[in-house]
């Protein structure tokens, strides 16, 4: 798909602060004067946000690896359709909290070897990737601990513990180096506002280069 809009996703382990990071870039760079589009994933249109319900809430068995692919297939094609491929064929920015990377770490390495499955399907059903990808960097630990303590209902993948945090952190690191020419690596460990002024140079550096 080609748009004239510009699509930013974060990644990260849970806790590791991406959504507060969204939400100062979208304000940021509404400063700068573009217009842009906040959105989230499982979620960001109607029929999404119902699968998101499904999936982040229950028993952490609730579902197969496999089936979650589906189940995050289907959500991100409902969210690209309604959302983001509108948002850029108008010509906006559009940032989303998590992307199908989340569903390359989640469901197709720290849960099962199932990576394949997920880059087919992908490459079948959304076939568009971010054209910069936020990987904001946490240490396991602290990223859980700061999830747990929101205390939501939102917690399945939480459950499963710091040893799937720990996976995940390291997969995130090796799709960072895999896709090298959309991600860039923030540490995540330290003030929210040396983090934002990162992530804004670093996404302005991106859109200047276009």
């Amino acid at each position: 798909m080609k748009s004239q809009g510009f699509f930013i996703s974060f990644e990260g382990i849970d806790g590791s602060g991406k959504s507060t990071q969204t939400k100062i870039l979208k304000e940021s760079l509404e400063a700068l004067g573009y217009d842009v589009i906040l959105t989230r994933e499982p979620g960001g249109s109607p029929g999404a946000e119902e699968i998101r319900a499904l999936v982040l809430q229950g028993d952490p068995d609730r579902w197969s690896a496999q089936t979650e692919i589906l189940l995050f297939t289907a959500a991100r094609r409902d969210h690209l359709e309604r959302t983001i491929q509108p948002a850029l064929d108008a010509g906006k920015v559009v940032i989303c909290d998590r992307f199908a990377d989340s569903t390359r770490m989640y469901q197709g390495l720290s849960r099962g070897d199932l990576r394949d499955a997920v880059d087919q399907l992908h490459a079948l059903m959304i076939g568009i990737e971010p054209d910069l990808t936020v990987l904001i960097d946490m240490d396991p630990a602290e990223g859980l601990s700061r999830a747990l303590s929101r205390n939501t209902v939102e917690e399945r993948f939480e459950d499963f513990g710091e040893s799937l945090q720990v996976a995940m952190r390291k997969g995130f690191l090796a799709l960072a180096e895999e896709f090298d020419d959309r991600f860039v690596v923030i540490d995540g460990a330290r003030q929210i506002d040396q983090v934002a002024a990162d992530v804004l140079a670093q996404t302005r550096a991106r859109l200047d280069a276009r």
